[in-house]
């Protein structure tokens, strides 16, 4: 089942329904991939360290029990909150992880991104781009001189009684400027980009629905719209 929330959607209510969904639910109960544009928002993982808020200004902070370091979430972004038996699938969180990230591949290829991909002991989706900056990323490759991977879409789940939730965050057509406030997922100097800076021109909605149906056939999750 995939459910698209109102947009935008304040963080804090979205979190504590995917708990009360993960603590309700049955071995019965279908997973369900939810769609979500948040208001401006940094959140921290339950390892996150203060240290890489830098200067969150104006934005609120909110202190989440998922993995990972500091995000930020907001318009033009893709929130994709996958609540998932894993025992029912017979899968483990490493392979779950794996399949999301393949997922966020696949979908970035589609819109003409051909090569994202992970980088080693970071989790995540990430872009080559040229040194000069978050303004000039580079869609051809080392053929052209790439020299650093850039972030694209960002991970963090949640194990609780076998059942996932949180998910993966993808930025498709955003104002960056509130990653400047932090180290991104822990990493100083680690860049950021968007969909849109690679020429995509594709509608939330419409990367949003890509996006789920990928997750639904990389994890192996049912797929009915609500």
């Amino acid at each position: 089942m995939i459910r698209t929330w109102p947009r935008p959607s304040p963080y804090e209510p979205v979190w504590q329904a995917m708990r009360d969904f993960t603590e309700t639910r049955t071995p019965e109960t279908a997973d369900e991939i939810w769609l979500v544009e948040h208001e401006p928002v940094y959140t921290l993982g339950q390892a996150g360290k203060l240290e890489h808020l830098l200067n969150p200004g104006n934005i609120p902070v909110v202190k989440t029990d998922r993995g990972g370091q500091v995000t930020y979430h907001g318009p033009g972004q893709v929130m994709a909150y996958i609540l998932a038996d894993l025992r029912r699938s017979g899968r483990f969180i490493k392979a779950m992880v794996n399949q999301i990230e393949e997922a966020t591949i696949e979908t970035l290829k589609i819109y003409g991104i051909s090569e994202a991909c992970r980088k080693e002991g970071a989790p995540g989706v990430y872009v080559p781009v040229l040194s000069t900056g978050r303004s000039m990323p580079n869609a051809l490759g080392a053929s052209s001189g790439v020299s650093e991977l850039a972030k694209i879409a960002a991970l963090g789940i949640k194990v609780r009684n076998g059942c996932t939730y949180h998910g993966m965050a993808l930025n498709v057509d955003m104002d960056l400027t509130p990653f400047d406030g932090i180290n991104p997922c822990g990493y100083a100097g680690l860049q950021t980009v968007c969909m849109a800076q690679f020429g995509v021109k594709a509608s939330w909605d419409d990367v949003a629905q890509t996006l789920a149906g990928q997750i639904s056939r990389y994890c192996g999750l049912s797929r009915a719209n609500e």
